[in-house]
């Protein structure tokens, strides 16, 4: 039964982890239109890139978690 758990649990964050991929890529994207077109102001860039990195954090602590310790 812990076997089945484990691997519902695995498939739930390697879901999260491409949805958090995907909107990382959409802030960035985001990020790199509004300082081409100078239309962001400094806080809104700032807000932006602060969410950009929390993801980052995110995607981090999920792949962490996924890739098993190997004991060398």
């Amino acid at each position: 039964m812990s076997n089945a758990k484990e691997m519902k649990t695995e498939d739930v964050l390697r879901v999260e982890l491409e949805v958090f991929r995907a909107e990382h890529r959409d802030l960035d994207d985001a990020i790199h239109a509004l300082e081409e077109r100078g239309m962001a102001d400094q806080l809104q860039l700032r807000r932006l890139k602060k969410q950009k990195l929390a993801l980052k954090d995110k995607i981090a602590r999920i792949e962490d978690k996924l890739t098993p310790d190997i004991i060398a």
